[in-house]
C-alpha cells in the first residue's frame, strides 16, 4: 500500500486543491485500509481500486463542509488597494510536480502536468465533490466505468450520467489553453531565463517584453491583482520590497516555478514565496505569487539559504 502513496497523493489533491487537506486524506486513507486490510479481497477488485475507494471516501467527508477553493483570477480584483488577507482555504495551494506527477511514458507526463495545472484545479472546484471524483477518476487516471462504480458504490449507468454532467459543467468553466510546459525546450528556457533576469534586475522594458500584453499577476491570499504588461512591470520595477531578490527554479503544479528569496538585513538570502508561471504563444501570460509558502520550500528541493554569490541556472 505504501507504493499508493504517490497516486493517492495526486488523486486527493485533484479532488481537495489543498496540499494539507492531501496530507490528511492521504494518511487516513492508508489508516483506514491497514486496519481493514482484512477486508480486501484481491478476486474482487484490485488493490488500487479498493484502496482509492477509501481514498474517496475521506475526500468526500472533507469536503462536506468546505468552500469552494479559487485563483484569484476567478473571484476578480479587490481594487488597486491589497485589501486584508482572505483565509487560506480560500485558494487553491501550490503542489510540487514530484508529489503529484508520477507517470513517466511522455505521453502520460504531458496528460499529468495539464491535469494538475493551477487552473485546471481551480476549475474542478466548480463540481460536485462526486462528479469530481468521478471525472478524475475516469478522464484522469483512467480507471475503468466498472472500477470508477465500485469505488463510489454506484453502478455504471450512473458514473456515465455523472461524468456526462461532469464533463458539461468543467466545460463552462474550462482555463484558456497555455502552452504545454517541456523543460527541454530551449525556446522556453531561454523565456524563463529572461524573464528571470529581467525580473532580478528591475529591467521594466525586458520584463515588458517577455509578458504578454494582457498578463495577469496575483498574489493570494489577497484578492489584489494586477492587469496588463505594461502595469505590471513598472509595479516590479518600482517595488523597492524586490530589491536583491532571487528566483531559483523548481517545478510547481506541471508548470514552471520559483522559490522567491528575498535578503535580510545580514544580507543572507531566505525564502519568500513561491512563484507559478504559465506561458501562451510564447510568452509569460500569468505569475501567480503564493505569499506565506516560505516554510514549504523544501517541499519543491529548494534550499533552505542562499548566499548572494550563489547562481542557480533555469
Amino acid at each position: 500500500m505504501e507504493a499508493l502513496r504517490g497516486p493517492l497523493a495526486g488523486y486527493c489533491y485533484r479532488l481537495l486543491g489543498s496540499a494539507a487537506d492531501t496530507d490528511d486524506a492521504v494518511q487516513e486513507t492508508l489508516i483506514r485500509a491497514s486496519s481493514r486490510w482484512e477486508q480486501y479481497d484481491p478476486s474482487r477488485a484490485r488493490l488500487s481500486t479498493w484502496v482509492h475507494r477509501i481514498a474517496t471516501n475521506v475526500c468526500i467527508d472533507m469536503l462536506r463542509a468546505a468552500k469552494r477553493r479559487a485563483l484569484v483570477m476567478d473571484v476578480g480584483s479587490a481594487g488597486p488597494e491589497l485589501g486584508a488577507p482572505l483565509p487560506a482555504e480560500s485558494w487553491v495551494e501550490p503542489m510540487p510536480d514530484a508529489r503529484v506527477l508520477a507517470a513517466q511514458d511522455p505521453g502520460e507526463v504531458i496528460a499529468g502536468r495539464e491535469s494538475v495545472r493551477l487552473a485546471f484545479i481551480a476549475a474542478l472546484q466548480h463540481l460536485a465533490p462526486r462528479q469530481r471524483a468521478v471525472l478524475v477518476l475516469r478522464d484522469v487516471l483512467v480507471f475503468s466505468a466498472q472500477e470508477t462504480a465500485e469505488i463510489l458504490g454506484t453502478t455504471v449507468p450512473a458514473v456515465n450520467s455523472a461524468l456526462q454532467r461532469a464533463r458539461a459543467s468543467l466545460d463552462a468553466v474550462r482555463p484558456d489553453p497555455f502552452d504545454v510546459y517541456d523543460p527541454e525546450d530551449a525556446g522556453q528556457r531561454n523565456l524563463l531565463r529572461r524573464y528571470v533576469a529581467a525580473f532580478e534586475s528591475h529591467d521594466v522594458a525586458a520584463l515588458t517584453a517577455v509578458l504578454r500584453e494582457d498578463a495577469v499577476a496575483s498574489m493570494p491570499p489577497f484578492r489584489w491583482r494586477m492587469d496588463g504588461a505594461g502595469v505590471i512591470a513598472a509595479a516590479v520595477g518600482s517595488n523597492d520590497s524586490c530589491a536583491g531578490a532571487r528566483l531559483v527554479p523548481c517545478r510547481i503544479n506541471g508548470a514552471p516555478g520559483f522559490g522567491q528569496y528575498r535578503p535580510g538585513d545580514d544580507g543572507v538570502l531566505r525564502p519568500f514565496a513561491l512563484v507559478v508561471v504559465e506561458m501562451r504563444e510564447g510568452l509569460i501570460a500569468h505569475m501567480v505569487t503564493f505569499l506565506g509558502t516560505e516554510r514549504r520550500f523544501a517541499e519543491f528541493g529548494l534550499p533552505e539559504l542562499l548566499s548572494v554569490s550563489e547562481h542557480v541556472s533555469v
